[in-house]
Order: C-alpha cells, then sequence, then structure tokens
C-alpha cells in the first residue's frame, strides 16, 4: 500500500510562469523525495507602475509518496 501526500508551495519567476513551476518543483525536491506530480492552483504577477510585469508567482499543490 503507497500513501501519498500533498504540500502547498509558491514560487516566482522573473521570466515566465513555466520557469516558476520549474524552479519551485527543483527546489521542493531537494528536500522531497518521490514527487509524483503537481498541479497550478493560482497564477499571480507583480507589476510596474506602467503594467509591466516584473515577475509571476504561482502556487503550487505537489503530491509525493511517502515509503
Amino acid at each position: 500500500m503507497s500513501v501519498a501526500k500533498v504540500i502547498e508551495i509558491t514560487a516566482s519567476s522573473g521570466k515566465s510562469i513555466d520557469d516558476a513551476v520549474k524552479k519551485g518543483l527543483s527546489k521542493t525536491a531537494e528536500s522531497v523525495k518521490n514527487i509524483k506530480g503537481a498541479w497550478i492552483s493560482d497564477i499571480k504577477v507583480a507589476t510596474r507602475d506602467d503594467g509591466t510585469i516584473t515577475e509571476w508567482r504561482v502556487g503550487m499543490h505537489v503530491s509525493f509518496v511517502v515509503k
């Protein structure tokens, strides 16, 4: 029998949503093993006064198997 656990993380990137997700999963993998998937629950941006995007932010739920 396997047990799966889900944690919530937030990650950011000045480059793209994709990069924010990759950075978040990479950092999470430093301390969490057996990551099986993730889903994006939130996408936000930080902007300058003129509306130019300065940073992409994602909220993710990451699932992993506990052995």
